[in-house]
């Protein structure tokens, strides 16, 4: 925008642009700090009950390919009704539907992770949450677009999955590299949903925003506890 282009008018509409997206930013960050806590609150609820260690024990004996592949299902749809439908009943559905898919996946993960030491999850937390404020600083403050990383998640995504499912139809065993490999491909995927908070989101859709943050978020965590657990 040029000098001669600053007429009040402009000036104003920029003013309640700028506005709108600070105000999807907010929404945004708060959704994606309800569903962490919610997320928190119905693990603790999980281990405080018996069903825990039955859940896990069951899902540890079975294919991790068909708990996986529910899970990507599950993930999936919720992630589509979020950004199709214009209800925010419907987006906030969605959200829980995936909050309450993302508890159960992560039941024998937190489960191992306690047998072995209960300072395994504390620390895995940690790890995440210091990786996603540093990597949300350089989304923020480096002003640099990360819409150019859709293609690297989109391919590394399904060489991902298509790994999981060799691993588990093969028996072979995906180990601290993949676990590392992972971690940066989280990372990545961070840095991408920030930058479309920041620039390219419809103000509407700040409950999906959220959801796939969430997402990535507890995709992070999911291959740090791993990480952690496999040098045990």
């Amino acid at each position: 925008m040029s000098v001669d282009d600053l007429t009040p008018e402009a000036l104003q509409g920029s003013i309640v642009e700028t506005n709108d997206r600070s105000q999807f930013i907010n929404k945004t960050y708060l959704h994606l700090l309800g569903a962490i806590l919610a997320f928190a609150g119905l693990e603790y609820m999980l281990f405080q009950s018996p069903y825990a260690a039955t859940i896990a024990i069951f899902m540890l004996e079975k294919s991790w390919l068909a708990v996986l592949g529910g899970f990507v299902l599950v993930s999936w749809i919720a992630s589509h009704v979020a950004h199709r439908v214009e209800s925010k009943a419907a987006q906030y559905a969605a959200l829980g539907a995936f909050i309450i898919a993302e508890a159960i996946i992560f039941i024998p993960m937190f489960f191992l992770a306690m047998a072995a030491g209960p300072e395994i999850i504390q620390n895995a937390v940690l790890v995440t949450l210091g990786a996603f404020v540093a990597l949300t600083a350089v989304a923020m403050l480096s002003g640099r677009d990360f819409s150019f990383l859709r293609s690297f998640l989109m391919w590394g995504g399904m060489i991902a999955l298509g790994t999981i499912v060799m691993g588990s139809v093969a028996g072979f065993h995906l180990g601290t590299y993949f676990s590392m490999a992972m971690i940066g491909f989280a990372g990545a995927a961070i840095l991408y949903d920030t930058s479309k908070i920041l620039r390219t989101y419809p103000e509407d859709r700040y409950v999906a925003a959220a959801l796939q943050l969430f997402s990535s978020v507890a995709l992070m965590l999911w291959y740090v506890l791993r990480l952690f657990l496999s040098r045990r």
